[in-house]
């Protein structure tokens, strides 16, 4: 492995991708403990906890992320990181309002899908038992 000044990094949410570029320096927190990544660093797996992930470009800029919990993984220069809810904030002070917003509205849509499923599977129990009672 040759000798770079950054990495690539992917955000991915199960829907869509929140963040793909560059950085010079990555950090965030795992189960462990809190942990920094730099472009040369060895090859690493972890699982995250919901936290904050900041992810300082090679510019300088930092970029600021609410993640709930999910998986990095840094191969090369590469750092593939999958969670199941994200959103960015400016800073960290709105930081936390927003992930509070934007995570409330995902599980207010979470309940309504389990409660369509719970719907869904009470029919299909009514449905076999009309066809069971139907049968010689």
């Amino acid at each position: 492995m040759s000798l770079s000044d950054e990495m690539r990094v992917s955000l991915r949410l199960p829907a869509r991708i929140l963040f793909q570029g560059p950085a010079a320096r990555l950090s965030g927190s795992a189960a462990h403990g809190g942990f920094g990544i730099l472009p040369n660093h060895v090859d690493f797996v972890t699982a995250l906890v919901p936290s904050v992930l900041l992810v300082t470009q090679p510019g300088g800029a930092e970029r600021i992320f609410g993640i709930d919990e999910g998986l990095l993984v840094k191969k090369g220069h590469d750092v593939d990181i999958a969670v199941r809810r994200g959103v960015e904030g400016g800073d960290l002070g709105t930081l936390h309002a927003t992930v509070g917003k934007a995570f409330a509205e995902i599980e207010d849509e979470e309940r309504a899908a389990r409660a369509a499923l719970s719907r869904l599977e009470a029919d299909m129990v009514r449905r076999f038992t009309i066809l069971r009672k139907a049968s010689p």
